[in-house]
């Protein structure tokens, strides 16, 4: 079925039924007794933070986690019910509507938790609260346990306030080598054997962890880019434990074609020159979409077979040299399958020097993000 909302052919497809299959293998890899928080931080990496949040829950997921409180009261307001975590700092401010709404927040020290609740005097319902540790992030959280034990009694001298999980988070858990993602685990239990009684949920790992580390799932585990079918790095996608399916796929089509003679220059500042003649194609896609002009000599897919940008990319455009004569219209895939060739996001995070998840929260708002459900129509 046709999108009619959208006349600009440059479109992100979301497949949410690989988002669900991706939790759903995960729960069964993992096994009954280890929830999964589903991480839609940053518009859920780009694919849309409603919609992913929806597909998670549904396939099984016990909470999803977001980063800002912003980002939490739009899940709310947009419907979704099930528990949220705010994993970033929040300001004080925030603790009272948090509460209202059933948010939980991270909590990283003592003084910040008796500030809100000086500030606020008393919330309509408890205010739940994940205690961050900083095991070696070097980011926000608890470093010792005389801090642990500091915010613990602010806790327990109040009733706004439950201790529902504590957690940390791994710096180096993609790595080949395992030794620093084992001494922070090691850090990590030590201060929680310090609480007098432990919280519903202990968590400490990330995608990589999960996917590598399965012993030390714990109550939770947090899957972030793992969820939208990418490795969190080449070493851990040569040691996955099942297969992540792809849920994004960038697409534009043809929308000029010519032929040129030799000589001719391509684009801002003549960057490229055709030597000899030959067909180029102009895309309506560019920088502002997140195509970045380092991306010049990436390929694109046209008709299963690749193509390269040539020139400089422009903000709305960019142009390709085509291997014949094609027609205006024609699909162009710049991250997905064609025939039976794929174009990765980790091929541009390679080519510009980066991490597939720069690319994945990079593609624009601009790009409207077309969803399809389990039977793949447009939805």
């Amino acid at each position: 079925m046709e999108n009619s909302l959208h006349y600009r052919p440059t479109q992100a497809i979301v497949d949410l039924e690989a988002i669900r299959a991706n939790v759903r293998n995960l729960k069964e890899y993992l096994g009954s007794e280890t929830s999964v928080i589903a991480v839609v931080k940053a518009d859920g990496y780009g694919h849309g933070e409603v919609e992913v949040a929806r597909a998670a829950f549904e396939a099984g997921a016990e909470m999803v986690s977001v980063a800002t409180p912003d980002e939490a009261v739009r899940l709310r307001v947009a419907g979704i019910s099930g528990d949220i975590l705010v994993m970033g700092p929040s300001p004080l401010l925030f603790a009272e509507k948090a509460a209202e709404l059933r948010i939980m927040l991270t909590v990283s020290s003592a003084e910040w938790l008796q500030s809100a609740l000086e500030t606020t005097g008393s919330f309509v319902q408890q205010l739940k609260i994940h205690v961050k540790l900083d095991t070696g992030m070097g980011r926000i959280g608890i470093r010792d346990a005389c801090e642990l034990q500091s915010l613990v009694s602010a806790i327990n001298n109040s009733n706004q306030v439950l201790l529902d999980g504590i957690f940390t988070h791994f710096a180096c858990a993609d790595e080949e080598s395992p030794e620093v993602t084992k001494e922070q685990f090691s850090m990590f239990i030590e201060l929680v054997k310090t609480l007098p009684e432990k919280p519903r949920l202990v968590h400490a790992s990330n995608s990589a962890a999960t996917l590598l580390y399965p012993e030390y799932a714990l109550d939770a585990v947090r899957f972030g880019i793992g969820l939208y079918g990418i490795a969190p790095s080449e070493y851990v996608g040569g040691k996955l434990p099942f297969g992540l399916e792809k849920s994004f796929r960038f697409e534009s089509e043809l929308a000029f074609v010519k032929l040129l003679e030799m000589g001719r220059r391509i684009s801002y500042g003549g960057t490229y020159e055709t030597s000899g003649p030959e067909w180029i194609g102009t895309i309506p896609v560019g920088y502002a979409d997140g195509l970045r002009r380092g991306l010049r000599g990436q390929e694109v897919l046209i008709g299963g077979e690749r193509m390269p940008i040539v020139g400089t990319i422009c903000m709305d455009q960019c142009m390709v040299k085509l291997s014949r004569e094609m027609s205006v219209g024609e699909k162009v895939v710049l991250i997905g399958r064609q025939g039976g060739e794929e174009i990765t996001m980790e091929e541009w995070a390679e080519r510009l020097d980066t991490i597939p998840y720069e690319i994945a929260v990079s593609i624009t708002k601009r790009v409207p993000r077309i969803y399809t459900g389990v039977d793949g129509q447009y939805v």
